[in-house]
């Protein structure tokens, strides 16, 4: 495999938790309170979040939310192109 561009693989990876957010706000907001818990709770493997769930967020935490989201993953993202592309560059022998 060749090297990765860290910025492209950081972006991309920042989008896909921005848009994932996104998917989870839209769930909430058609699925209602208790299909919500129902989902959440199954993909979480049995942890109860009945008590965490908050169904009203305000747009701006929303808005907040998505990019704190998209900055974190585009960090992880680049985190992982760099030791990736730095483990190339180890493995070569001369």
């Amino acid at each position: 495999m060749g090297v990765i561009n860290v910025k492209k693989f950081g972006f991309a990876f920042g989008l896909t938790g921005a848009i994932l957010y996104l998917g989870c706000a839209f769930v909430m907001a058609v699925a209602g309170k208790e299909a919500s818990i129902f989902l959440f709770n199954s993909m979480m493997h049995g942890v109860d979040v009945s008590a965490i769930i908050k169904m009203n967020v305000p747009l701006g935490d929303m808005i907040l939310g998505i990019f704190q989201t998209f900055i974190l993953g585009t960090l992880i993202g680049s985190t992982v192109a760099s030791i990736y592309n730095f483990q190339l560059k180890v493995g070569v022998k001369k």
